[in-house]
């Protein structure tokens, strides 16, 4: 028998293991649906995700019908797909993409030079009438970097940790949190495209967002949690971007997460992933992962027999919990000094 645990006392029983949060345990990720998904994901067929790629098409597809089975509402432009309009630019011996303002502008550039690919975006409503309004922001991108130069034979870039292991993993929060006890406050599902090459569906995302940014009270990203990092304590640790820099990290702690600081400051992760936009915004927001600098970052080596499924599933119950913390409990605040400034102030 379950315990019978209200969502308006899930703020203070979700701060340790009590009855209320093993019965958020028993709508967990379970290994064989991780690894069914990341093996769709990251499959040779479809050829890398490329940004506006069918294979890349075919990631968004998938995702769309996993929150559709789940019962997570679609809360993009087209469905669960929020378009993305962009522009190819030729110049200094390389091709960048540049976001545009807007789809009627697509119409101003030359027919060779215009892209597009989407966003997948889903919602589960609040249920708590003071809470219900706010939103948190759990995001993981789907892109990677397509079909590159042979490695050994091989030419695929398969991104099984890069970011299929994030996707896996957001989409997973969705199921447990659409299946178990419903959430306080409004959470959306972000499967943001473009990342690679600038952030640009999540800054996207930020003109068009599904819940207004001033109600947004908290950004969760996840990205690269196929293998276990020494580092954070090895197999079921992962750890957070910035975990010093706002009282999320404080939440954490008190909650026993396993979710700890980020071990490899030196390399600036905290502004190289999709919650750097959200945090600009004034948003606390972060990014979890185990990455252990491995170096099979975009390379074609970075496949699925390689994930620890094992570490991967403990590290997505922990998400699970983290997540159920910010839908539930007190919004995080930015330590002082903790919220990164626009350049030049």
């Amino acid at each position: 028998m379950r315990p019978n645990c209200p969502v308006t006392v899930a703020v203070m029983t979700l701060l340790t293991l009590d009855a209320c949060a093993i019965q958020a345990q028993d709508e967990g990720a379970r290994l064989e649906d991780v690894r069914h998904s990341l093996s769709v994901l990251a499959a040779d067929s479809l050829r890398g995700r490329r940004l506006a790629s069918p294979g890349a098409a075919a990631a968004a597809r998938f995702i769309a019908e996993q929150l559709e089975s789940f019962g997570v509402q679609p809360a993009g432009d087209s469905g669960y797909f929020q378009r993305v309009p962009m522009v190819r630019v030729e110049g200094g011996g390389r091709t960048r993409v540049e976001l545009l303002s807007s789809w009627s502008e697509l119409t101003t550039v030359p027919e060779e030079q215009r892209m597009g690919d989407v966003n997948v975006v889903g919602v589960l409503r609040g249920t708590d009438p003071e809470l219900r309004d706010e939103a948190i922001v759990i995001g993981a991108h789907h892109d990677h970097v397509g079909v590159g130069q042979p490695v050994d034979g091989d030419s695929i870039y398969n991104g099984a940790d890069d970011d299929a292991s994030g996707v896996v993993a957001v989409l997973e929060i969705a199921r447990a949190l659409a299946r178990g006890p419903a959430p306080r406050r409004t959470v959306v599902f972000l499967f943001s495209t473009a990342e690679e090459v600038g952030m640009v569906g999540t800054r996207w995302y930020m003109e068009h967002p599904a819940v207004p940014l001033d109600r947004t009270v908290a950004d969760l990203q996840v990205e690269m949690i196929g293998r276990p990092d020494s580092m954070a304590g090895g197999p079921g640790h992962a750890w957070l971007t910035g975990y010093e820099r706002s009282t999320m990290g404080d939440m954490l702690r008190d909650a026993g997460s396993p979710i700890v600081p980020d071990p490899h400051p030196e390399m600036n992760f905290f502004m190289r992933s999709d919650n750097a936009p959200f945090a600009m915004a004034g948003i606390p927001a972060h990014t979890l992962s185990s990455y252990n600098l491995h170096t099979d970052y975009h390379r074609p080596s970075d496949e699925v027999d390689l994930v620890d499924f094992d570490h991967m599933t403990s590290v997505i119950n922990a998400a699970i919990q983290a997540v159920r913390l910010l839908a539930n409990g007190e919004k995080p605040r930015w330590h002082p000094g903790g919220r990164p400034q626009p350049r030049g102030r």
